[in-house]
Protein backbone atom coordinates (compact mmCIF):
# COMPACT_ATOMS: atom_id res chain seq x y z
CA UNK A 1 0.00 0.00 0.00
CA UNK A 2 1.54 3.25 -1.10
CA UNK A 3 0.79 6.16 1.20
CA UNK A 4 1.28 8.79 -1.44
CA UNK A 5 -1.80 7.46 -3.22
CA UNK A 6 -3.95 8.11 -0.15
CA UNK A 7 -3.32 11.83 0.11
CA UNK A 8 -5.29 14.69 -1.32
CA UNK A 9 -3.78 15.85 -4.59
CA UNK A 10 -4.52 19.48 -5.34
CA UNK A 11 -4.27 20.92 -8.82
CA UNK A 12 -2.79 24.41 -8.58
CA UNK A 13 -3.84 25.20 -12.16
CA UNK A 14 -7.41 24.38 -11.15
CA UNK A 15 -7.34 26.72 -8.16
CA UNK A 16 -6.16 29.57 -10.35
CA UNK A 17 -8.91 28.82 -12.88
CA UNK A 18 -11.59 28.65 -10.17
CA UNK A 19 -10.61 32.09 -8.90
CA UNK A 20 -11.61 33.50 -12.30
CA UNK A 21 -15.23 32.45 -11.73
CA UNK A 22 -15.59 34.53 -8.57
CA UNK A 23 -18.90 34.21 -6.72
CA UNK A 24 -20.62 32.25 -9.47
CA UNK A 25 -19.39 28.95 -8.08
CA UNK A 26 -21.18 26.88 -5.46
CA UNK A 27 -19.35 25.30 -2.50
CA UNK A 28 -17.51 22.15 -3.65
CA UNK A 29 -19.08 18.71 -3.29
CA UNK A 30 -17.30 15.40 -2.95
CA UNK A 31 -17.93 12.73 -5.58
CA UNK A 32 -16.75 9.16 -4.97
CA UNK A 33 -16.21 6.67 -7.78
CA UNK A 34 -15.29 3.09 -6.96
CA UNK A 35 -13.53 0.89 -9.48
CA UNK A 36 -11.98 4.18 -10.57
CA UNK A 37 -9.07 2.60 -12.43
CA UNK A 38 -11.38 0.42 -14.52
CA UNK A 39 -12.97 0.97 -17.91
CA UNK A 40 -16.26 2.45 -16.73
CA UNK A 41 -14.51 4.62 -14.16
CA UNK A 42 -12.14 5.94 -16.80
CA UNK A 43 -15.01 6.80 -19.14
CA UNK A 44 -16.84 8.56 -16.31
CA UNK A 45 -14.25 10.46 -14.30
CA UNK A 46 -13.32 13.05 -16.89
CA UNK A 47 -16.92 13.92 -17.66
CA UNK A 48 -17.66 14.41 -13.96
CA UNK A 49 -14.52 16.54 -13.66
CA UNK A 50 -15.60 18.72 -16.60
CA UNK A 51 -18.90 19.60 -14.91
CA UNK A 52 -21.09 17.56 -17.21
CA UNK A 53 -22.77 15.66 -14.35
CA UNK A 54 -23.41 18.39 -11.76
CA UNK A 55 -23.20 21.54 -13.85
CA UNK A 56 -20.71 24.25 -14.87
CA UNK A 57 -20.89 26.10 -11.54
CA UNK A 58 -20.40 23.11 -9.24
CA UNK A 59 -16.79 22.49 -8.14
CA UNK A 60 -15.96 18.92 -7.18
CA UNK A 61 -13.45 17.05 -5.08
CA UNK A 62 -13.00 13.64 -6.66
CA UNK A 63 -12.68 10.60 -4.40
CA UNK A 64 -11.27 7.80 -6.55
CA UNK A 65 -11.37 4.39 -4.89
CA UNK A 66 -10.00 1.07 -6.07
CA UNK A 67 -8.28 -2.07 -4.83
CA UNK A 68 -4.59 -2.13 -3.81
CA UNK A 69 -3.45 -3.87 -7.01
CA UNK A 70 -4.95 -1.01 -9.09
CA UNK A 71 -3.21 1.86 -7.30
CA UNK A 72 -0.43 2.29 -9.84
CA UNK A 73 -2.96 2.53 -12.67
CA UNK A 74 -5.11 4.87 -10.59
CA UNK A 75 -2.13 7.16 -10.05
CA UNK A 76 -1.86 7.37 -13.84
CA UNK A 77 -5.52 8.43 -14.00
CA UNK A 78 -4.82 11.10 -11.38
CA UNK A 79 -1.95 12.46 -13.48
CA UNK A 80 -4.25 12.69 -16.49
CA UNK A 81 -6.88 14.57 -14.49
CA UNK A 82 -4.21 17.01 -13.34
CA UNK A 83 -3.00 17.42 -16.91
CA UNK A 84 -6.52 18.39 -18.02
CA UNK A 85 -6.44 21.37 -15.60
CA UNK A 86 -10.21 21.18 -15.11
CA UNK A 87 -11.49 24.48 -13.67
CA UNK A 88 -14.01 22.70 -11.44
CA UNK A 89 -11.71 20.12 -9.84
CA UNK A 90 -10.62 21.44 -6.45
CA UNK A 91 -8.92 18.29 -5.26
CA UNK A 92 -8.42 14.57 -5.76
CA UNK A 93 -8.37 11.78 -3.21
CA UNK A 94 -6.95 8.56 -4.67
CA UNK A 95 -7.08 5.64 -2.28
CA UNK A 96 -7.64 1.97 -1.58
CA UNK A 97 -8.89 2.86 1.91
CA UNK A 98 -12.69 3.11 2.00
CA UNK A 99 -12.70 5.09 5.23
CA UNK A 100 -10.65 7.78 3.49
CA UNK A 101 -12.50 7.32 0.21
CA UNK A 102 -16.02 7.91 1.57
CA UNK A 103 -15.17 10.63 4.09
CA UNK A 104 -17.81 13.40 3.78
CA UNK A 105 -18.80 12.24 0.28
CA UNK A 106 -21.99 13.77 -1.18
CA UNK A 107 -22.38 11.56 -4.27
CA UNK A 108 -21.17 8.00 -4.79
CA UNK A 109 -21.10 6.07 -8.04
CA UNK A 110 -20.32 2.49 -7.06
CA UNK A 111 -18.87 1.01 -10.22
CA UNK A 112 -16.52 -1.53 -8.68
CA UNK A 113 -17.81 -5.10 -8.27
CA UNK A 114 -16.51 -8.61 -8.76
CA UNK A 115 -17.19 -9.71 -12.35
CA UNK A 116 -18.75 -13.03 -13.18
CA UNK A 117 -16.05 -15.51 -14.12
CA UNK A 118 -16.25 -18.55 -16.43
CA UNK A 119 -18.46 -21.24 -14.93
CA UNK A 120 -19.49 -19.06 -11.99
CA UNK A 121 -23.07 -19.47 -10.87
CA UNK A 122 -25.11 -16.30 -10.33
CA UNK A 123 -25.64 -17.32 -6.71
CA UNK A 124 -21.88 -17.43 -6.14
CA UNK A 125 -21.50 -14.03 -7.76
CA UNK A 126 -24.20 -12.62 -5.48
CA UNK A 127 -22.46 -13.97 -2.39
CA UNK A 128 -19.01 -12.71 -3.39
CA UNK A 129 -20.32 -9.24 -4.18
CA UNK A 130 -22.42 -9.38 -1.04
CA UNK A 131 -19.25 -9.33 1.05
CA UNK A 132 -17.94 -6.33 -0.89
CA UNK A 133 -21.12 -4.28 -0.58
CA UNK A 134 -21.63 -5.19 3.07
CA UNK A 135 -18.26 -3.65 3.85
CA UNK A 136 -18.83 -0.64 1.63
CA UNK A 137 -22.20 0.02 3.24
CA UNK A 138 -20.63 0.16 6.67
CA UNK A 139 -18.01 2.67 5.54
CA UNK A 140 -20.63 4.86 3.86
CA UNK A 141 -22.84 4.78 6.94
CA UNK A 142 -19.97 5.72 9.24
CA UNK A 143 -18.10 8.28 7.15
CA UNK A 144 -20.14 9.76 4.27
CA UNK A 145 -22.26 12.90 4.33
CA UNK A 146 -25.74 12.31 5.75
CA UNK A 147 -27.30 13.56 2.50
CA UNK A 148 -25.24 11.31 0.22
CA UNK A 149 -26.87 10.11 -3.00
CA UNK A 150 -25.68 6.68 -4.15
CA UNK A 151 -26.08 4.82 -7.42
CA UNK A 152 -24.86 1.22 -7.64
CA UNK A 153 -23.54 0.38 -11.10
CA UNK A 154 -21.58 -2.81 -10.40
CA UNK A 155 -23.60 -5.92 -11.17
CA UNK A 156 -25.81 -7.53 -10.07
CA UNK A 157 -26.64 -3.95 -9.19
CA UNK A 158 -30.18 -4.31 -7.80
CA UNK A 159 -29.23 -6.87 -5.19
CA UNK A 160 -25.83 -5.31 -4.54
CA UNK A 161 -27.75 -2.14 -3.67
CA UNK A 162 -30.12 -4.12 -1.44
CA UNK A 163 -27.16 -5.51 0.51
CA UNK A 164 -25.51 -2.09 0.70
CA UNK A 165 -28.65 -0.34 1.94
CA UNK A 166 -29.15 -3.01 4.59
CA UNK A 167 -25.96 -1.79 6.29
CA UNK A 168 -27.23 1.78 6.51
CA UNK A 169 -28.53 2.90 9.88
CA UNK A 170 -28.06 6.69 9.84
CA UNK A 171 -28.88 7.74 6.26
CA UNK A 172 -32.32 7.54 4.56
CA UNK A 173 -32.70 4.29 2.61
CA UNK A 174 -34.22 6.18 -0.32
CA UNK A 175 -30.76 7.68 -0.92
CA UNK A 176 -29.57 4.29 -2.21
CA UNK A 177 -30.41 3.39 -5.79
CA UNK A 178 -29.24 1.12 -8.60
CA UNK A 179 -28.78 1.95 -12.25
CA UNK A 180 -31.26 0.99 -14.94
CA UNK A 181 -30.75 4.22 -16.85
CA UNK A 182 -28.54 2.35 -19.30
CA UNK A 183 -31.46 0.08 -20.17
CA UNK A 184 -33.74 3.13 -20.39
CA UNK A 185 -31.31 4.85 -22.78
CA UNK A 186 -31.01 1.71 -24.88
CA UNK A 187 -34.80 1.46 -25.17
CA UNK A 188 -35.06 5.14 -26.05
CA UNK A 189 -32.63 4.75 -28.94
CA UNK A 190 -34.33 1.62 -30.34
CA UNK A 191 -37.71 3.37 -30.31
CA UNK A 192 -36.40 6.58 -31.84
CA UNK A 193 -34.73 4.59 -34.60
CA UNK A 194 -37.91 2.64 -35.28
CA UNK A 195 -40.08 5.78 -35.41
CA UNK A 196 -37.58 7.91 -37.32
CA UNK A 197 -37.31 10.61 -34.65
CA UNK A 198 -34.58 11.89 -32.34
CA UNK A 199 -34.02 10.15 -29.01
CA UNK A 200 -35.03 13.35 -27.19
CA UNK A 201 -38.46 13.10 -28.86
CA UNK A 202 -39.22 9.80 -27.10
CA UNK A 203 -40.95 10.27 -23.73
CA UNK A 204 -42.94 8.27 -21.18
CA UNK A 205 -41.08 5.00 -21.45
CA UNK A 206 -39.65 3.08 -18.51
CA UNK A 207 -37.78 0.04 -17.32
CA UNK A 208 -39.41 -2.10 -14.66
CA UNK A 209 -37.59 -4.69 -12.59
CA UNK A 210 -34.08 -6.08 -12.53
CA UNK A 211 -31.04 -4.95 -14.48
CA UNK A 212 -30.83 -8.34 -16.14
CA UNK A 213 -32.35 -10.12 -19.14
CA UNK A 214 -35.67 -10.19 -17.25
CA UNK A 215 -35.99 -6.39 -17.29
CA UNK A 216 -39.28 -5.06 -18.61
CA UNK A 217 -39.10 -2.18 -21.13
CA UNK A 218 -42.53 -0.54 -20.80
CA UNK A 219 -43.81 1.60 -23.68
CA UNK A 220 -47.62 1.56 -23.46
CA UNK A 221 -47.74 5.30 -22.64
CA UNK A 222 -44.96 6.33 -25.04
CA UNK A 223 -45.10 9.65 -26.86
CA UNK A 224 -42.98 10.88 -29.76
CA UNK A 225 -42.81 14.62 -30.39
CA UNK A 226 -45.49 15.06 -27.70
CA UNK A 227 -48.00 12.80 -29.48
CA UNK A 228 -49.09 9.30 -28.51
CA UNK A 229 -46.97 6.83 -30.42
CA UNK A 230 -47.43 3.14 -31.09
CA UNK A 231 -45.33 0.48 -32.75
CA UNK A 232 -46.18 -2.95 -34.11
CA UNK A 233 -46.69 -5.42 -31.25
CA UNK A 234 -44.87 -8.16 -33.11
CA UNK A 235 -41.80 -5.90 -33.37
CA UNK A 236 -42.11 -5.12 -29.65
CA UNK A 237 -42.17 -8.76 -28.57
CA UNK A 238 -39.81 -10.26 -31.13
CA UNK A 239 -37.27 -7.47 -31.68
CA UNK A 240 -37.49 -4.50 -29.31
CA UNK A 241 -37.71 -6.21 -25.91
CA UNK A 242 -35.11 -8.92 -26.69
CA UNK A 243 -32.74 -6.28 -28.11
CA UNK A 244 -32.92 -4.15 -24.97
CA UNK A 245 -32.68 -7.17 -22.67
CA UNK A 246 -29.68 -8.66 -24.49
CA UNK A 247 -27.86 -5.48 -25.54
CA UNK A 248 -25.11 -5.89 -22.95
CA UNK A 249 -24.34 -9.41 -24.13
CA UNK A 250 -24.27 -8.24 -27.76
CA UNK A 251 -21.74 -5.54 -26.90
CA UNK A 252 -19.54 -8.07 -25.12
CA UNK A 253 -19.74 -10.31 -28.17
CA UNK A 254 -18.72 -7.44 -30.46
CA UNK A 255 -16.07 -5.72 -28.28
CA UNK A 256 -14.91 -8.70 -26.23
CA UNK A 257 -15.42 -6.27 -23.34
CA UNK A 258 -18.48 -5.12 -21.42
CA UNK A 259 -20.20 -1.78 -21.93
CA UNK A 260 -18.03 1.00 -20.55
CA UNK A 261 -18.69 4.37 -22.18
CA UNK A 262 -22.46 3.84 -22.32
CA UNK A 263 -22.54 2.56 -18.73
CA UNK A 264 -20.53 5.53 -17.48
CA UNK A 265 -22.78 7.88 -19.43
CA UNK A 266 -25.90 6.31 -17.90
CA UNK A 267 -24.50 6.55 -14.36
CA UNK A 268 -23.88 10.22 -14.94
CA UNK A 269 -27.38 10.67 -16.43
CA UNK A 270 -28.84 8.98 -13.33
CA UNK A 271 -27.22 11.47 -10.95
CA UNK A 272 -27.88 14.49 -13.18
CA UNK A 273 -31.60 13.71 -13.33
CA UNK A 274 -31.70 13.00 -9.58
CA UNK A 275 -30.23 16.44 -8.94
CA UNK A 276 -31.96 18.49 -11.64
CA UNK A 277 -35.27 16.66 -11.97
CA UNK A 278 -37.26 15.13 -14.82
CA UNK A 279 -38.77 17.20 -17.61
CA UNK A 280 -42.41 18.20 -17.27
CA UNK A 281 -44.61 15.45 -18.67
CA UNK A 282 -41.88 12.82 -18.69
CA UNK A 283 -40.36 10.23 -16.39
CA UNK A 284 -37.19 8.21 -16.12
CA UNK A 285 -36.15 4.82 -14.72
CA UNK A 286 -34.41 4.26 -11.39
CA UNK A 287 -34.01 1.10 -9.34
CA UNK A 288 -35.16 2.12 -5.87
CA UNK A 289 -36.52 0.53 -2.69
CA UNK A 290 -40.02 -0.75 -3.48
CA UNK A 291 -42.92 0.66 -1.48
CA UNK A 292 -45.26 -2.07 -2.75
CA UNK A 293 -46.31 -0.27 -5.94
CA UNK A 294 -47.36 -2.48 -8.87
CA UNK A 295 -47.42 -5.51 -6.57
CA UNK A 296 -43.65 -5.49 -6.04
CA UNK A 297 -42.66 -6.79 -2.58
CA UNK A 298 -41.64 -3.97 -0.27
CA UNK A 299 -37.93 -3.46 0.14
CA UNK A 300 -36.76 -5.01 -3.12
CA UNK A 301 -34.51 -2.73 -5.14
CA UNK A 302 -36.70 -2.59 -8.23
CA UNK A 303 -36.67 -0.33 -11.27
CA UNK A 304 -39.74 1.86 -11.57
CA UNK A 305 -40.79 4.81 -13.70
CA UNK A 306 -40.16 7.87 -11.54
CA UNK A 307 -40.49 11.61 -11.66
CA UNK A 308 -37.88 13.68 -9.84
CA UNK A 309 -38.26 17.13 -8.31
CA UNK A 310 -36.03 18.98 -5.85
CA UNK A 311 -33.76 15.98 -5.47
CA UNK A 312 -36.60 13.61 -4.53
CA UNK A 313 -38.01 10.86 -6.71
CA UNK A 314 -41.60 9.60 -6.78
CA UNK A 315 -42.91 6.43 -8.41
CA UNK A 316 -45.32 7.10 -11.27
CA UNK A 317 -48.58 5.53 -10.16
CA UNK A 318 -51.51 4.12 -12.10
CA UNK A 319 -49.85 3.09 -15.34
CA UNK A 320 -52.02 0.45 -17.05
CA UNK A 321 -50.41 -3.00 -16.93
CA UNK A 322 -51.67 -5.35 -19.63
CA UNK A 323 -51.67 -9.13 -19.15
CA UNK A 324 -48.61 -9.24 -21.43
CA UNK A 325 -46.67 -6.84 -19.24
CA UNK A 326 -47.93 -8.45 -16.04
CA UNK A 327 -46.40 -11.74 -17.15
CA UNK A 328 -43.05 -10.04 -17.69
CA UNK A 329 -43.31 -8.25 -14.35
CA UNK A 330 -44.00 -11.49 -12.53
CA UNK A 331 -40.85 -13.00 -14.01
CA UNK A 332 -38.54 -10.15 -13.02
CA UNK A 333 -40.11 -9.94 -9.53
CA UNK A 334 -39.45 -13.65 -9.03
CA UNK A 335 -35.84 -13.27 -10.11
CA UNK A 336 -35.23 -10.46 -7.63
CA UNK A 337 -36.95 -12.36 -4.82
CA UNK A 338 -34.72 -15.35 -5.62
CA UNK A 339 -31.65 -13.10 -5.53
CA UNK A 340 -32.74 -11.67 -2.19
CA UNK A 341 -33.22 -15.17 -0.82
CA UNK A 342 -29.72 -16.14 -1.99
CA UNK A 343 -28.17 -13.38 0.15
CA UNK A 344 -30.66 -13.55 2.99
CA UNK A 345 -27.86 -14.28 5.48
CA UNK A 346 -26.39 -10.85 4.69
CA UNK A 347 -29.67 -9.05 5.33
CA UNK A 348 -30.15 -10.04 8.97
Amino acid sequence: MQKYLQKVLTNQFTRASIAQFGQQLKPPVRVAITGAAGQIGYSLIFRVASGEMLGPNQPVILHLIDLPFAMTALNGVVMEIQDCAFPLVQGIVATDNQQVGFKDVNYALLVGAKPRGPGMERGDLLKDNGKIFTETGKYINDHASRDIKVVVVGNPCNTNCLILANQIKDIPKENFTAMTRLDHNRAQHQLADKLGVHTSDIRKIAIFGNHSPTMVPYIDQMTAKNHKATVDQQWVTQTFIPTVQQRGAEIIKARKLSSAASAGNAAMNHITTWVNGTAEGDYTSMAIPSDGSYGVPKGLIFSFPVTVKNGKYSIVQGLPISPFYQGLLDKTIKELVDERNAVDHLLK
